[in-house]
């Protein structure tokens, strides 16, 4: 019993956190619509903190600014100079349109020249669209 228990906290809480609103109900709705990005950034050596620093004063507000909802964000222990995260999209063509629109973004160009004042950051961006599973506890 505890066990459920503590996983409906946890989704409600996970739910609030990419807007799907307070409720269980409302979040397991919402939640079947969303498709998600799995990103993975390889950084120029020694740049992952360029890239971190981005990603924390610009990045995350302005995917939010164009739709996008910030999931996670991780980096591996076992690999050096990587950045992964999780974004949820109400479908794979609203990502699109989400990029387009924040790539446009003057403040997005703005915020990415200065960051790469001493030099280019990313190497290698990898991008993979994931649809849960029926017995996936997160829809």
């Amino acid at each position: 019993m505890r066990k459920h228990w503590l996983g409906g906290i946890l989704l409600a809480g996970l739910a609030a956190a990419v807007g799907w609103g307070a409720g269980y109900a409302h979040a397991d709705a919402q939640q079947k619509a969303m498709v998600y990005e799995l990103r993975t950034y390889t950084t120029v050596d020694g740049r992952l903190d360029a890239l971190n620093a981005r990603f924390r004063d610009y990045t995350v507000k302005l995917f939010e600014k164009h739709g996008m909802k910030n999931v996670i964000y991780l980096t591996p222990i076992d690999k050096p100079n990587t950045l992964v995260y999780l974004l949820a999209h109400k479908s794979k063509e609203a990502a699109s349109e989400s990029f387009k629109a924040f790539r446009a973004d003057a403040e997005w160009n703005a915020a990415r020249e200065a960051s790469e004042k001493d030099g280019k950051i990313v190497e290698k961006v990898e991008s993979v669209f994931l649809n849960p599973t029926d017995y996936s506890p997160m829809k």
